[in-house]
């Protein structure tokens, strides 16, 4: 069994000081995500998620661009979560976390936006199924129904599935956006 392998990330490029376990080209997949900007927004309703999530995120090395809201009084959903879509679209962000009380009415305004696919990350399989076989770029979640640490583990895994890029899949997502 080969050692742990341990990494300088002090300079401009990282070094491998030991070998171990661990390739050069999964280190590199780590790094990558590293840069990744990750747009979010809530409503008054997922404000608490929304804060821890972003330390979450944070702590895992993602970039954030917070949306708002940023006070617990009532607003309206639909302004931050087309702004969030709206970011995804103009590549201001590359992927997007909108939260509400259900999901259900924040993820129905990112989708209004043309060539967005917002999808309700309810469970972990369509957390990673949204981005798999509908190469979705906003995931939903309901802080009024779903736990904070359910939240945490579906926006990585919804930012870690990559597009599976088969033909059915492909010919679908042209049918949506038709």
């Amino acid at each position: 069994e080969l050692p742990s392998t341990i990494i300088d990330l002090t300079g401009e490029k990282f070094q491998i000081l030991r070998q171990g376990s661990i390739k050069e080209e999964d280190i590199l997949k780590v790094l990558e995500d590293w840069d990744m900007k990750i747009a979010i927004g809530c409503d008054h309703a997922g404000l608490k998620a929304k804060n821890e999530l972003i330390n979450f995120l944070k702590g895992n090395h993602y970039e954030v661009i917070d949306f708002g809201t940023y006070t617990d009084e009532s607003c309206d959903y639909p302004v931050f979560g087309k702004a969030v879509g709206n970011a995804v679209k103009n590549k201001e962000a590359d992927f997007g976390v909108v939260i509400c009380s259900t999901g259900e009415g924040i993820m129905m305004s990112v989708n209004k936006i043309p060539g967005i696919r917002c999808g309700l990350g309810y469970t972990d399989d369509a957390s990673r199924l949204m981005r798999e076989h509908n190469n979705a770029q906003v995931i939903s979640f309901g802080a009024n129904l779903m736990d904070v640490e359910d939240i945490k583990r579906r926006t990585l895994i919804f930012l870690n599935t990559p597009f599976s890029n088969g033909e059915r899949h492909i010919r679908r997502i042209d049918l949506i956006e038709k």
